[in-house]
């Protein structure tokens, strides 16, 4: 069965955006790395506008670190599906339009043969997804920044139960960002 990843990066004030991440070369060799076992994305609009006005242009470009432009052939190849209530359509290559979070539809895609499935960002689904018991694994790569503001993980949607989550391995990055990957406890 496929493993549902949420890898996020958050701060130790407890934000994630994508404005307070230390995106260096290291950063995008780890995210290449867990797209190697990898082949559908979930991503919210605002995650996926995001990476569809910057990581696809990378791939055609070929013109950024090598670590980028691995990411970008990655992360342009898998199969993507971003929930949307307001998106009319996507145009990059492989993308789904969903309109809602459907657990069944998600036990579905956990079911079929393939690799993991992965977020990266896109909190507001990720609460979703935990809310729903759907997430297996939790990546949270914790950013040397004090943000002091922005969107707070399960901001828009609360869990209804607390659940335990095991350590299952860290990683230190050079830039002092921290790796902690946790499974569901059961």
């Amino acid at each position: 069965m496929r493993k549902l990843i949420a890898s996020i990066n958050v701060t130790p004030d407890g934000f994630c955006s994508h404005t307070t991440v230390i995106a260096d070369e290291e950063l995008h060799e780890y995210a290449v790395d867990s797209l190697k076992n990898a082949d559908i994305g979930l991503f919210g609009r605002v995650t996926y506008q995001l990476f569809e006005s910057y990581w696809p242009l990378v791939a055609k470009n070929r013109t950024d670190s090598q670590p980028e432009i691995e990411f970008a052939d990655a992360v342009d190849n898998i199969d993507k599906i971003v929930f949307s209530k307001t998106l009319k359509s996507a145009d990059w290559k492989n993308t789904t339009i969903a309109r809602e979070i459907d657990k069944a539809e998600i036990l579905k895609l956990k079911q079929m043969p393939g690799k993991n499935i992965i977020t990266f960002g896109s909190p507001g689904i990720v609460s979703q997804l935990s809310q729903y018991g759907l997430i297996d694994e939790y990546h949270f790569i914790v950013q040397p920044i004090i943000a002091g503001g922005g969107k707070h993980f399960f901001e828009t949607n609360q869990l209804d139960k607390a659940f335990n989550i095991q350590l299952t391995g860290t990683k230190m990055f050079k830039s002092g960002a921290i790796g902690l990957y946790y499974k569901i406890a059961h």
